[in-house]
């Protein structure tokens, strides 16, 4: 049964970058929230500023773990706790260098094919309160 990260009760998975924005069904694309952390007002799915929010953690977080330019197939394998037939739809589109794929490029795919700043966070809390104005 899992807890949710924020509060500790009984939790559902949310994906991080949606099934439907091209997220993968892998772990690193988990969180773990109990329903009102996950549907509730401030929850990723009603609450903009929270969704942004978690897609930076996870952006940041993959390029803590890809901290090398490139890595090969068995590496990312290890790395990204995936399995054979996720990593492969994931590069399906990603060229591939002698020396592996492009740490960015892996990223940028995980991500659902956007790059995600905290800037993103601020200007979305701005425009939402110069709009009450």
């Amino acid at each position: 049964m899992y807890r949710c990260e924020i509060c500790g009760k009984s939790a559902d998975i949310h994906h991080i970058v949606y099934k439907s924005e091209g997220g993968l069904d892998i772990r690193l694309n988990y969180k773990y929230l109990c329903h009102s952390h996950h549907r509730g007002k401030d929850g990723p799915h009603r609450n903009n500023a929270v969704n942004l929010k978690y897609k930076v953690e996870l952006q940041d977080k993959l390029q803590t773990i890809l901290f090398k330019e490139h890595y090969t197939f068995i590496d990312l394998l290890k790395i990204l706790d995936i399995n054979n037939n996720s990593l492969k739809k994931l590069v399906r589109n990603i060229k591939l260098f002698k020396e592996g794929y492009k740490s960015k490029d892996i990223i940028f795919q995980i991500m659902g094919q956007k790059s995600y700043t905290s800037e993103m966070i601020e200007d979305f809390i701005l425009e939402k309160i110069l709009s009450n104005y």
